[in-house]
């Protein structure tokens, strides 16, 4: 399987009409089809937003630096897809899908040890029918 690289981005709200962008990963059907990533992990990182829900520059570029580093390491030998990206109402969310959980752990802690503690927290759960990542990518195609 061949991981592409090819993003989408959508407009969402919250329930409280704060704007979130979202940028989800297209060409993946493979991996949810393989049935070999069971499991979601979803980290948090809440802000302090601006006016317009959205993280300060310095925060932003530490957060691109964040995604970059976990980007790499889940993906160097596959154990982890990232899916999805939110940003907005004063919190982003990382969410993949992986082969197992407590490796995504150990892998997580190896690719921030460089920075500085994180406000992040992490939610995991089984979700072998790619739930989230569906309901995300309907935002895609309602966006079309």
């Amino acid at each position: 399987m061949k991981l592409s690289d090819v993003w989408f981005t959508a407009i969402s709200e919250t329930d409280d009409n704060q704007m979130v962008v979202i940028s989800g990963r297209d060409d993946i059907a493979a991996f949810v089809e393989s049935g070999k990533f069971k499991e979601r992990v979803e980290i948090y990182w809440k802000y302090t937003g601006g006016t317009n829900g959205m993280p300060a520059d310095e925060e932003a570029r530490l957060m691109e630096k964040v995604q970059i580093a976990l980007k790499q390491a889940m993906e160097r030998d596959k154990l982890a897809i990232l899916t999805g990206v939110y940003t907005g109402a004063g919190e982003r969310t990382w969410v993949f899908y992986t082969r197992n959980v407590p490796a995504f752990g150990e892998k997580l802690n190896q690719a921030l040890a460089s920075f500085d503690r994180l406000p992040l927290d992490i939610y995991t759960e089984v979700d072998p029918q790619w739930e989230e990542y569906k309901d995300m990518y309907d935002m895609k195609e309602s966006e079309e």
